[in-house]
């Protein structure tokens, strides 16, 4: 039951954490219109 419990945590927080693709310049990073910074992946 543990086990069952760890990969499922697991899997939401790959899934949290998955990059979006998205229009990256040459550097690999782009604006994030939302917040108005700036970030890489």
């Amino acid at each position: 039951m543990n086990k069952i419990i760890a990969l499922v945590l697991l899997t939401l927080v790959a899934t949290i954490a998955y990059s979006h693709s998205g229009h990256t310049a040459s550097d690999g990073c782009h604006n994030e219109r939302s917040t108005g910074t700036r970030h890489c992946h």
